[in-house]
């Protein structure tokens, strides 16, 4: 199993969705490079974009086509201006031109070149195939997968004994959670000082925490953003925009003037039950409603459940404890991350994999486990919040109305957020030595279900909700 790191499961990138919109447009940007490499870039003279199953299937609601377009320009998702997005795309439907990697310019369209293909290709639901036209009339294309959360692979693994060989570089190599636990009791270490010994090995401590604070920083503008932005959602259902109301009533007339300043207005307001249950709702939402807008989030561990990790977070810092700074910040994303890291190499993070438990279901775990040890609980506490945390999310479909990352996707992050926080206080309350189902089978019980699954529910909005409400009584 290759290493993964809390990177690779927290990645800075666009809306709205990770397997279909920030994969698909990290695939445009490996193309272009392997156009160069093999010394045909300036040969180009045309491109096609095709689709395959679910990422033709919801491609339009997920933005599929403008992000894997955007990838050919040559933007990264972590700092394209996202306020550059539609002129760019306006652009090129305007005048039938693509600037292939900001170099070269050449004939494109969007209605002709960029085609949306039913069929499914058979290692992957969520497959695309880039071919090119040269000036001599040769065509050259490469075929990608989409997996979820970002990650992008192609069908050929000749390399996998390579990769295999990346893995060992960590000093506590986890492929499972025994392994995890193990190391732990062996070292007597939490689960983040463990995770923090792996990172160590692929970059510097400076490293690690610049690329933390990078993460939370974009978690924290999210809800800001969200928070304080009005009106309807874009794609066609008319969706309000709630947490701008939710966050009037609850803010008050308290004053700030940033986001670090916004956390300690929060920490000013009340603190009864039903406002907290509001204040965490409105996080998770604040973020998808921002992540439903082409803007920017974290996906954590995809886009469509990227409100999760934050809500949890921001709970703590202005509910739990004010106190809190980075080095707890810091501690509940390593820990997050490496619970994140066990359900992607056990079962699966992808929606068109494994509906909607591998997206949601997947997040809250690894924020009930990341909440656990930043309350004080012990490594197997941590364990068994993620566990109770993803048993209440087997089998939730992925069935999005009209193929966008709003319905039922933007309140479900605040419904597994609630599960993630009262999962943490089960665990923390508990001997964990007498829990019945330990976290590596809830994984495998997970991957099971996904693959029993009827497709229909897997992101295709061929069932479920997405059949049963249409456009139309939107």
């Amino acid at each position: 199993m290759e290493s993964i790191s809390v990177f690779d499961m927290l990645k800075i990138g666009v809306g709205p969705s990770s397997s279909h919109t920030l994969g698909p447009w990290r695939a445009g940007e490996r193309w272009i490079q392997e156009l160069k490499k093999s010394n045909k870039f300036d040969e180009v003279k045309s491109i096609r974009i095709d689709l395959y199953g679910s990422l033709s299937l919801t491609g339009k609601g997920h933005a599929t086509d403008l992000a894997s377009i955007l990838g050919l320009l040559g933007y990264d998702p972590v700092t394209v201006p996202v306020e550059n997005i539609d002129p760019e795309i306006s652009n090129i439907k305007t005048f039938n031109r693509l600037n292939l990697n900001g170099e070269r310019s050449i004939d494109f369209n969007m209605d002709e070149d960029v085609v949306f293909n039913k069929k499914f290709l058979p290692f992957h639901p969520n497959g695309m195939k880039f071919t090119a036209i040269l000036n001599n009339g040769k065509k050259t294309f490469s075929t990608f997968y989409s997996i979820g959360g970002g990650f992008v692979v192609k069908e050929e693994r000749s390399q996998a004994k390579k990769k295999m060989a990346k893995f060992a570089e960590f000093p506590f190599p986890i492929t499972k959670g025994t392994d995890l636990a193990a190391y732990c009791k062996q070292e007597n270490k939490m689960i983040s000082e463990i995770v923090y010994e792996n990172e160590k090995s692929l970059r510097s401590e400076a490293e690690i925490d610049a690329g933390l604070k990078a993460v939370w920083d974009v978690m924290l503008e999210s809800m800001y953003i969200g928070c304080h932005t009005e009106g309807k959602l874009p794609g066609g259902l008319n969706v309000r925009r709630r947490a701008f109301d939710s966050h009037q009533k609850l803010i008050g007339d308290l004053e700030y003037n940033s986001p670090e300043e916004w956390i300690q207005a929060i920490r000013k307001t009340e603190v009864k039950f039903r406002s907290i249950l509001k204040w965490v709702s409105c996080f998770a939402l604040a973020v998808n409603e921002v992540n439903a807008s082409l803007g920017r989030v974290v996906t954590a561990p995809t886009n469509g459940s990227a409100g999760v990790i934050p809500s949890v977070l921001m709970y703590y810092l202005t509910i739990e404890n004010h106190d809190a700074g980075f080095e707890k910040i810091k501690q509940f994303l390593l820990v997050a991350g490496e619970i994140g890291s066990l359900f992607k190499k056990g079962a699966t993070i992808s929606a068109a994999m494994g509906g909607c438990q591998a997206e949601i279901g997947v997040s809250s775990s690894m924020a009930a486990g990341a909440l656990t040890e930043i309350m004080g609980g012990t490594p197997a506490q941590v364990m068994m919040a993620s566990e109770i945390a993803m048993e209440h999310h087997l089998g939730l479909t992925c069935d999005p109305i009209g193929g966008l990352v709003q319905i039922p996707c933007i309140e479900r992050n605040s419904m597994g957020a609630i599960k993630a926080i009262n999962a943490a206080e089960l665990a923390m309350d508990s001997d964990a030595s007498h829990a019945k189902v330990p976290l590596d089978k809830v994984i495998e019980t997970m991957w099971e279900t996904a693959k029993d699954m009827n497709s229909k529910y897997k992101e295709t909005s061929e069932g479920g909700l997405a059949v049963r409400v249409s456009l139309s009584d939107c």
